[in-house]
């Protein structure tokens, strides 16, 4: 590891120790690259965190004095003349006495008007190293780069891993994994101790922190549309769909027009919020994309159930989820994949489309990966091997199971990985 033990304080007195080396490697990486390091992701998922104590702790066990480390709080009442453009940069022009290089570690930076500038003239200067957070409309949103003209450089964080989650705790696999499909890896659920306090803490967070955030940064009128919007996608999840969809179902079933326009538009704010992501699908014979139905995942299956009141607790849809989110945050870019084939039916030749739950690639890997709660049931084994035997390419196929079932390559050169190595070795699909 490179992290020195770091302890996360809460103000009700709880202590435990998060390591969230994926991204404080991320971070080191990229120390002193010439860019702002800017960090975004959902609110409450740990950025200031993994900023002011993780990274702050890595500098300092290098070696890194406490006078070349400057914390800029922006939003402690401490700093508040530090809002002004001007005085900001006379202030950070005043800490650097040498040549030697200074770390700038910002937090909230939406609070400073013209922040933007204000950095971007700081890259001019060579012994200046800056890192910034914020929770404005502009830092969680997936366009904050445009903010820096080409030179920031992201580093996007998610809620806990199940790894991180379940090693913070120190919990056996199966009791960290039956909490974490229902209570997710905001952070701060750790540190509640029972099943009311997460439930209720998740809820109250959705509503009041979340979605209130969508509604008033993009001035949504229709506060009920959006609302019972987020109630579909999350009854949705791992299933195709699309605003069309979407939009005669409020118009069949709740009887209320809702555009297809609109929908769009609100989904979008969504994804931008980090709320949900979305996975394209990708014709596997044709090398292209396919429009249409996609699939939503939520970026934190506890604010998923949370809004749905815990009533649909779907194991596998949610497990699916969990999937897709460790995809992506290992790094690779995650699409639906789509293989079509053609059968003889009564004389007949039919068309039919055949899904593979998620392909993946990063750099020139790529994996075809199927989920299942199981694979003792033969129909079920059936439908996840097939599509399989249709691809026009030998790249690896994996299938990732529930169950206590070593991993291992059946006969046909796939490899079944169980759901407890798959999350718990972050190099489970390359064994």
């Amino acid at each position: 590891s490179i992290t020195k033990k770091c302890v996360y304080t809460q103000n009700f007195g709880a202590t435990m120790e998060i390591k969230r080396d994926l991204y404080l490697k991320k971070l080191v990486d990229r120390k002193e690259n010439g860019l702002i390091k800017v960090i975004t992701g959902i609110r409450r998922c740990g950025k200031s965190y993994l900023l002011f104590r993780l990274f702050k702790n890595f500098l300092l066990s290098s070696d890194i004095d406490h006078e070349h480390i400057i914390e800029i709080n922006l939003d402690s009442i401490d700093n508040i003349e530090l809002r002004d453009a001007k005085k900001c940069t006379k202030y950070i022009k005043n800490k650097i006495k040498d040549s030697k290089t200074y770390y700038f570690l910002f937090d909230e930076i939406q609070f400073m008007n013209g922040f933007e500038a204000v950095l971007n003239g700081f890259l001019y200067y060579e012994n200046i190293d800056i890192y910034v957070t914020g929770s404005n409309s502009k830092f969680l949103s997936t366009d904050v780069l445009t903010e820096f003209r080409g030179r920031g450089d992201e580093v996007r964080i998610w809620p806990l891993s199940f790894a991180e989650f379940k090693n913070a705790q120190n919990l056996e696999f199966d009791v960290a994994l039956s909490s974490y499909i229902v209570y997710g890896g905001l952070p701060h659920i750790i540190s509640l101790t029972d099943d009311v306090q997460k439930s209720e803490y998740l809820k109250a967070t959705f509503n009041n922190v979340y979605l209130k955030d969508v509604i008033e940064r993009n001035n949504i009128h229709g506060k009920e549309e959006i609302s019972t919007l987020v109630d579909v996608l999350s009854s949705s999840i791992g299933c195709q769909t699309n605003p069309n969809k979407i939009s005669n179902t409020f118009a069949s079933v709740l009887k209320t027009k809702y555009s297809n326009k609109t929908i769009f538009n609100h989904i979008e704010y969504l994804l931008n919020a980090f709320i949900i992501s979305e996975a394209k699908r990708y014709d596997i014979k044709g090398r292209k994309y396919i429009g249409g139905n996609l699939k939503y995942y939520f970026t934190d299956v506890g604010l998923r159930n949370a809004r749905l009141n815990f009533r649909q607790i779907e194991t596998p849809h949610i497990i699916e989820n969990i999937v897709y989110n460790e995809l992506a945050m290992r790094g690779y870019n995650v699409d639906i994949g789509n293989v079509d084939i053609f059968e003889k039916k009564d004389g007949t030749t039919v068309r039919k489309n055949l899904e593979i739950d998620f392909i993946i690639n990063k750099g020139d890997l790529r994996y075809y990966i199927q989920v299942a709660d199981n694979l003792f049931i033969e129909e079920k084994k059936q439908q996840k091997f097939r599509p399989f035997q249709h691809l026009p390419d030998s790249f690896k196929r994996i299938i990732i199971t529930g169950g206590i079932t070593p991993s291992y390559y059946n006969n046909l050169g796939i490899l079944i990985l169980n759901i407890r190595d798959f999350l718990l070795d972050i190099n489970s699909l390359e064994r």
